[in-house]
């Protein structure tokens, strides 16, 4: 098995040999990425389609604005808009603290107080790579018989569902739920770009997760979403999952922040969850 660490350092050393300097060079990647033509993206922003391909090439210079107006309409994450605004020669736009700052304190807070509120039923905060940032009490039971080297800090909520010594084994609907999660994580490598998940996404795929059954099949005949299924002891509890975002971020941490909230799919499981609850 090979070693994501290492795999995700050679991803980002690989990646910054082959990103682009300038900002022309930037904009493109980021329009053809969105499958987006030099005519599209300059209707979309209101500017004539010359212009867009002089910037391209480093004929023309864009405004401050224009790299604002282009990012929004490529839907670049707040990160990458601060990428372009450095390569265009103007400081970055968006703040990037980190979430024990006392600037965010409101949002940690936030944060806190849907995981809290959302017991009995388990409910966690991940960053942008996957990583845990916070859960609420119901999590634990469910790492009980995951192995310590993958509880070690940072504690990655993808490989722990996909590692073989993680809570793979007791995934009832393993084949369903992994690709469910590898759908999920690569619409996120093709919208942000990022190394580090492109290489999580490539370990992922890596695991021995069995082959997935034909879309009828998955879950029962009334789901509304494909379930989390996994067994504790003799019951196999079942749950649907949302996820929870901030709405219209300036921070950078903050717009990559994510709340992953599981509700109980059926009864049983809501009435394991209820007696299970701390007192």
């Amino acid at each position: 098995m090979m070693n994501p660490q290492s795999s995700a350092r050679r991803a980002v050393k690989s990646a910054a040999k082959a990103r682009p300097n300038a900002f022309g060079d930037h904009l493109r990647e980021w329009r053809q990425r969105r499958h987006l033509s030099q005519l599209d993206l300059a209707g979309d922003a209101e500017i004539s389609a010359r212009h867009l391909s002089f910037v391209e090439t480093g004929r023309a210079a864009p405004s401050r604005d224009m790299v604002l107006r282009l990012a929004e309409r490529l839907d670049v994450p707040l990160r990458e808009r601060n990428v372009l605004l450095v390569a265009a020669g103007f400081a970055p736009a968006f703040p990037n603290r980190s979430l024990d700052d006392p600037a965010l304190a409101a949002a940690r807070q936030a944060v806190e107080t849907v995981l809290k509120a959302h017991e009995p039923y388990p409910a966690l905060a991940v960053d942008r790579h996957w990583n845990l940032v916070s859960a609420n009490a119901m999590i634990a039971p469910f790492l009980a018989g995951v192995a310590p080297s993958l509880l070690a800090a940072p504690i990655n909520v993808m490989r722990l569902s996909f590692h073989p010594q993680g809570i793979a084994p007791l995934t009832v609907n393993l084949a369903e739920w992994c690709a469910h999660l590898l759908e999920r994580l690569h619409r996120q490598c093709e919208a942000t770009a990022d190394p580090i998940l492109i290489a999580l996404y490539d370990e992922l795929k890596t695991y021995p997760i069995p082959a997935r059954k034909t879309p009828h099949l998955v879950g029962a005949e009334n789901s509304l979403a494909v379930p989390f299924q996994m067994r504790m002891g003799d019951d196999v509890l079942s749950f649907i999952s949302t996820t929870m975002v901030f709405g219209t971020p300036l921070d950078v941490t903050l717009s990559e922040l994510a709340l992953e909230t599981f509700f109980p799919a059926d009864d049983k499981t809501t009435a394991f969850m209820r007696a299970m609850q701390p007192r």
